[in-house]
């Protein structure tokens, strides 16, 4: 078995809508990763034997240093990007602990549902923020 869950032939992924009031959390990928500089929601793959919500809140830990609250299921997503094809589900979540943090990201911002058009993001995250400015 390999290090990560699967779905199929698609690696399984898990992202966080971060809420505070009428604002969300966006990160910007680093310089040094593929799809650099292009915007994401906080998240990660699933690591073996992890369910999804366990693999949230690891990632949120580890990616900007805050623990969150795994709200709802907010989407599935399926995207085939060149290096990898992923199963994203993506969860709306609140911060119960910490402020975000800088540890892997190149900036963070919280943004409005009407800011989403300033930012280019990761072409896996259009069917997300279309839902989101519906």
């Amino acid at each position: 078995m390999g290090k990560y869950e699967t779905f199929g032939n698609k690696t399984e992924v898990v992202a966080a809508l971060i809420w505070d009031n009428d604002k969300f959390l966006i990160c910007q990928r680093p310089t040094n990763k593929k799809r650099a500089l292009l915007w994401e929601f906080v998240g990660g793959k699933v690591e073996f034997g992890e369910s999804k919500e366990d693999a949230l809140i690891r990632e949120c830990q580890e990616e900007i240093g805050v623990t969150i609250s795994v709200g709802t299921e907010f989407m599935v997503v399926e995207h085939d990007y060149p290096d990898i094809k992923v199963h994203l589900t993506i969860y709306n979540a609140t911060i119960k602990e910490g402020t975000p943090q800088l540890l892997e990201h190149n900036d963070v911002k919280w943004i409005t549902k009407q800011e989403i058009p300033l930012y280019e993001f990761c072409p896996a995250d259009l069917d997300i923020l279309k839902k989101l400015m519906a």
